[in-house]
């Protein structure tokens, strides 16, 4: 039987050999009912088929196949068949943006808005005409100019799969699509969502430690994973660590509640009517407050371990979203209450806070 694919993708070579705007993007819609309508196997092959197109169309040209192919993966086709294709791609794109704004600058003082198509027209004229005076040919400045308005759509599907773990576990150039991510992150909106999913951690250990919260001095060794910023830390270690479960070691005090809780992890309603409520103060080991606007990433290691310390509120806080990444799954698990000579020794290497942030 043909697969609901085979037609829409090769239509789309046809279209990019001879047709025109319009037939590219019936060829797109194409794919994408094709792809609602086929099996994980034609997927699979459909990917295949597309990637080397997806490798070689024009910034301008390619942003929405671009963001077709990384929903795709939904459909059961392997990340990894363009994955490196995407990640190049979006690499380039901000490297490129990054450079536009850099050579704009001093051609024109301020920048044109990236998400505003309408002012494509003027940007180009301006930008191409005066590549020759900069020793650059006009090819290359166009290119600038299609990475510009077309950047943050080159990275949207990038963002989207890795918030897979299976992705993140496999990403290829890490350090290039982060040291890309860096400058663009001031310039295009998916790029600063992208170094913040960049510096997400997995199968990561932390120590936590209960000084004046509870003041039980009781500690917790505790793994994380997808977890996007400490707004989401500080909700999941309280649902985990507070409760009643005296076997269990639990800290006495108000525990998030499941609607807290569901925004922190996997459920639909981000942000509860009410917003969430704080339960304590994070500090690191060297005694400096851990900021909820902060990442897991940028707790200090102690002995090669992560450490945080609970100490008590200083006064109530509240934020409104429960997880800044929708689609990436969260990691906590409590694998162990550490005795209390263990707990001790790391409360005694823990600098209090010199004072009041």
């Amino acid at each position: 039987m043909t697969s609901p694919l085979a037609g829409p993708v090769e239509a789309l070579f046809e279209a990019v050999r001879s047709g025109g705007p319009d037939d590219f993007r019936a060829a797109l819609e194409g794919i994408m009912r094709g792809t609602r309508e086929a099996g994980p196997a034609d997927v699979q092959a459909a990917l295949v088929r597309l990637e080397p197109m997806l490798a070689r169309l024009p910034l301008g040209m390619g942003p929405d196949l671009a963001q077709i192919a990384g929903a795709m993966v939904d459909f059961g086709a392997d990340p990894g068949v363009v994955l490196p294709t995407l990640v190049e791609r979006a690499a380039g794109a901000m490297e490129q943006a990054a450079r536009f704004a850099q050579l704009f600058r001093a051609v024109a003082g301020g920048l044109p808005d990236p998400g505003d198509l309408g002012q494509v027209a003027a940007a180009r004229a301006r930008f191409v005409a005066t590549a020759p005076g900069r020793g650059m040919a006009e090819e290359e400045a166009e290119a600038l100019v299609q990475a510009w308005f077309c950047g943050d759509a080159w990275v949207q599907p990038v963002l989207y799969l890795n918030q897979r773990r299976d992705v993140r576990a496999a990403l290829p150039q890490r350090e290039r699509l982060l040291a890309a991510a860096g400058p663009a992150s001031e310039l295009l909106g998916n790029a600063a969502w992208l170094e913040g999913l960049l510096l997400v951690l997995d199968d990561e250990p932390l120590v936590v430690l209960d000084r004046g919260f509870a003041g039980t001095g009781r500690g917790f060794r505790v793994t994380i994973g997808g977890i996007g910023d400490n707004f989401q830390l500080h909700t999941l270690l309280a649902a985990a660590l507070i409760g009643d479960d005296t076997a269990a070691h639990r800290l006495p005090g108000r525990r998030p509640t499941e609607t807290e809780i569901a925004a922190a992890t996997d459920g639909e309603e981000l942000m509860p009517q009410g917003g969430i409520q704080g339960n304590w103060n994070l500090v690191d080991a060297r005694g400096e407050w851990i900021w909820n606007e902060g990442r897991p990433a940028d707790i200090p290691h102690l002995d090669g371990v992560r450490v945080v310390v609970l100490d008590p509120e200083p006064y109530p806080r509240h934020w409104t979203s429960g997880r800044p990444y929708p689609l990436m799954a969260p990691q906590l698990r409590v694998d162990e209450v550490l005795p209390p000579a263990e707990s001790a020794a790391w409360l005694a290497r823990c600098e209090t806070p010199a004072r009041a942030e």
